[in-house]
């Protein structure tokens, strides 16, 4: 389906439903196609344990104090 820029903007709500129907929606300027509304790309799924059998190395100094009291800061903890 081909749309001006103008239908576009008045019809964006059925041509997001259009395009999540499958349908492959051209936005066109002066009769000329210049943008395809396609679907998003979904992301996978985060898997709990995807990290099991790594290694993982920690750097020098992860667990200072200074350390702790930027990560406090960042999240907003009160400090002990």
């Amino acid at each position: 389906m081909q749309v001006s820029i103008y239908e576009a903007k008045t019809q964006f709500s059925k041509l997001v439903e259009a395009v999540e129907r499958g349908e492959e929606v051209i936005v066109t300027r002066r009769n000329k196609p210049v943008v395809r509304l396609t679907p998003a790309a979904e992301r996978p799924a985060s898997r709990i344990g995807g990290l099991k059998g790594r290694k993982l190395k920690m750097g020098a100094g992860f667990d200072s104090a200074e350390s702790s009291e930027q990560l406090a800061d960042i999240f907003g903890v009160a400090k002990q």
